[in-house]
């Protein structure tokens, strides 16, 4: 095991915009650290930067207290494993498990009682005479990752191992890479696209965009403390409803709405008195008059039941607000998809509202939940 250091790490390719710009993280020894953000953030360049497969053209990477830059892939002592299983199809499971071992010349004893460990731990003992055509997809990823784990390695770096698996097999890989990492305790570093995976493997998630680290944090902290507009909208499911609206004295007013504020919440705006207001959709339900809160009228528009919760979808007399691509800050699929020029916010309730499109509701908002962010600069401003 080893601690893994990027020290303003960056890297540009020929005639384009730096893949990786000035990125500074510690991934602690034994940790499990996740790489997240849209496809073409930097996060799999970085992985590979650090697996020494892609040259550095600024910073460090170090590993255990060690400089990597003159050292190859073959000497970081780190083994990958990769999104396409990258298995050699002529071996049986035993040989691929081994195979390392054997270019490393390890006694044969010692592979052959490596290898059966691993395979017992994966759950593969039945399989290791078969070749990868005779295995299903999980199997494949299990083999993938059994063979980095033979090798004992400092650190495993993984680029998005379960994105070829269906929906069903990738809980329950997420679950095994989670219990193989409470057994082994080897510093990982996990690549992913699926904020889900992020969320529920890493004990703490890098947040990237255009090769930048925005940031870096536990999984609770990013959804409960963004630091930008960037981070709120990314990180969870459903997005953050998003708007500006305006600051005046103690209420914030958007989309025909005026909602009270406490002193101790309001945030410090600009002269004018704008934000951009942020409230998630849990935050959002059906009224209940006992509780004090303020509450909203809005007329549903689309009903979504998903068996564990409801969500609701509905207009609210605003413009779109966009701060980056859709789907990544602010803009919803359903902003994309619905022929409305307003803002559409989304509300997580029970499956005991029964409702349909077309319908008025009240909905309860808990004003002390609200995010605020700056619509200038995108960061977030507190009381």
């Amino acid at each position: 095991m080893a601690e893994i250091v990027l020290d303003s790490v960056s890297k540009t390719y020929s005639g384009s915009e730096r893949a990786v710009n000035d990125v500074t993280l510690t991934v602690g020894d034994g940790e499990f650290l996740v790489l997240v953000g849209p496809s073409g953030c930097g996060k799999s360049t970085l992985l590979r930067m650090i697996a020494g497969l892609e040259q550095v053209d600024g910073g460090r990477v170090l590993i255990g207290g060690r400089d990597m830059g003159p050292v190859p892939p073959q000497g970081r002592d780190v083994a990958m494993v990769f999104q396409n299983y990258a298995l050699y199809p002529h071996m049986t499971v035993r040989e691929n498990l081994g195979y390392g071992l054997k270019v490393a010349r390890i006694p044969k004893p010692d592979a052959r009682r490596r290898v059966e460990d691993v395979a017992r731990m994966l759950g593969l003992e039945e399989f290791l005479e078969r070749k990868p055509g005779a295995l299903s997809g999980g199997q494949r990823q299990r083999t993938a990752m059994g063979r980095a784990i033979v090798r004992e390695p400092q650190a495993f770096l993984m680029d998005e191992p379960l994105s070829n698996l269906d929906a069903k097999l990738r809980v329950g890989m997420r679950a095994s890479l989670a219990q193989l990492h409470a057994r082994l305790a080897t510093t990982t570093v996990y690549v992913t696209h699926d904020q889900t995976e992020a969320m529920t493997l890493g004990q703490r998630v890098a947040v990237m965009r255009d090769g930048r680290l925005q940031q870096l944090d536990t999984p609770q902290a990013l959804y409960r403390k963004p630091v930008n507009l960037f981070v709120a909208a990314f990180i969870g499911s459903p997005a953050m409803n998003l708007v500006e609206a305006r600051l005046d004295d103690d209420a914030v007013e958007f989309g025909g709405f005026r909602l009270p504020l406490d002193r101790e919440i309001r945030p410090t705006a600009r002269r004018d008195g704008t934000v951009i207001l942020g409230i998630r959709p849990e935050d959002l339900d059906t009224t209940d008059s006992t509780n004090g809160r303020p509450s909203i009228d809005v007329e549903v528009i689309v009903v979504e039941d998903l068996g564990a919760d409801t969500h609701v979808i509905f207009a609210v007399d605003a413009p779109r607000f966009r701060a980056g691509a859709p789907g990544t800050a602010g803009e919803t699929e359903y902003d994309q998809l619905l022929a409305d020029a307003r803002a559409h916010f989304t509300a997580r309730i029970s499956t005991q509202t029964h409702l349909h499109p077309g319908q008025r509701i009240r909905l309860d908002v808990d004003p002390t939940r609200f995010h605020f962010f700056d619509p200038q600069s995108g960061e977030r401003i507190t009381a």
